[in-house]
């Protein structure tokens, strides 16, 4: 883990102590800095998750990826750092039931101060970009408002939307082996019916704000308005990957996203 270049990444020349404000710090800074995408599963290329490979992507390409990836880089710069964060696998219920949703999402833990918070820095478009405490407490960071209850022995992340508190993850907060995110991840990336084989899915901080992309529906939020819009081509998803994403990849004219048959 070359920590500096991670540093340089997110943009953090602040305290490297293992501190709370550290802590809280480091996680912002990385989630405006690095995008969430799932790109490379649309255009054949495939995930690895091993460190090297992250940040080879992440921090020398200067990419995005998803939460595998997010997670399993802010895990390793905390660790060098000075935490001890451990890794949990968890079950997104946003859109499903419980039932319905296998253990491919990768959060994290760091018990620190008297306290454990939760650090989900892949997850997308409402993720929190604060730590969030074990304890029940609402978060509040603008706008947004996040929290953690216990559910059928099991921790629920839920976040305020449309004025009302929704499940995002479910998990037991057990720690997870490494080989269990290698399973995992295979899974979402190569499954036919997976969400990110199937579906375009982005989210990058930029200049205009907080932009997040499901398919070719475009939201772009300032911190004031949400202003929605519609892509209308592969062409113009470029176009908006080098202005609000900062990544230039001829090869996504020609991707096929599932979701899309228009695009075809």
């Amino acid at each position: 883990m070359n920590l500096d270049g991670y540093l340089a990444r997110i943009d953090w020349d602040n305290a490297r102590t293992p501190s709370f404000e550290t802590l809280a710090g480091l996680l912002r800074a990385h989630m405006t800095s690095i995008p969430f995408e799932n790109l490379d599963v649309l255009l054949g290329r495939g995930v690895r998750i091993d460190l090297d490979s992250i940040y080879a992507k992440l921090v020398d390409a200067r990419r995005g990826g998803y939460c595998f990836e997010h997670g399993t880089l802010v895990q390793a710069a905390l660790a060098e750092l000075g935490f001890a964060p451990v890794a949990h696998a968890a079950r997104v219920i946003m859109l499903r039931r419980r039932e319905d949703a296998a253990l491919t999402h990768m959060v994290l833990t760091v018990s620190i101060e008297g306290r454990t918070f939760v650090l989900d820095p892949g997850f997308g478009g409402h993720a929190p970009l604060v730590p969030v405490p074990l304890d029940g407490d609402i978060v509040r960071d603008g706008k947004d408002c996040h929290r953690m209850v216990r559910r059928d022995d099991e921790w629920v992340l839920e976040a305020q939307i449309d004025g009302a508190f929704s499940p995002l993850w479910t998990s037991s907060l057990q720690p997870t082996m490494p080989i269990d995110f290698v399973m995992a991840n295979h899974f979402v990336s190569t499954f036919p019916t997976s969400p990110f084989v199937t579906n375009l899915m982005l989210r990058a901080f930029s200049k205009r704000g907080r932009v997040s992309m499901m398919n070719r529906d475009l939201t772009v939020r300032d911190g004031k308005t949400a202003e929605k819009s519609v892509i209308a081509d592969r062409r113009a998803l470029r176009s908006i990957l080098v202005a609000d994403f900062g990544v230039d990849l001829l090869d996504v004219e020609r991707m096929r996203v599932p979701a899309i048959p228009e695009w075809e």
